[in-house]
């Protein structure tokens, strides 16, 4: 099972199997946006949508506070282009 948890301090969110992190998705905030700038997954966990989840779990974290996302890391932006 994948677990995320969002890190508000250090700007991520971090996907996790078993205690080991094996993806995450890093951004900055400036007033009221949340810019993606990059997202990983290990290799041997690609495939699995984890990426994706990544960026959706950021759009509700910036949902849930009033905030707008942009991207900078291009697969984040290929998959906001798809929610709107």
């Amino acid at each position: 099972m994948i677990e995320y948890k969002y890190i508000k301090e250090e700007c991520k969110i971090i996907a996790y199997v078993e205690n080991t992190k094996v993806g995450e998705c890093v951004f900055c905030e400036e007033n009221d946006v949340l810019n993606i700038v990059h997202t990983s997954v290990e290799k041997e966990y690609r495939g699995q949508e984890i990426a994706k989840k990544l960026v959706d779990e950021v759009v509700k974290q910036a949902r849930l506070r009033g905030r707008k996302v942009i991207a900078e890391c291009s697969y984040a932006k290929k998959v906001l282009e798809g929610i709107k």
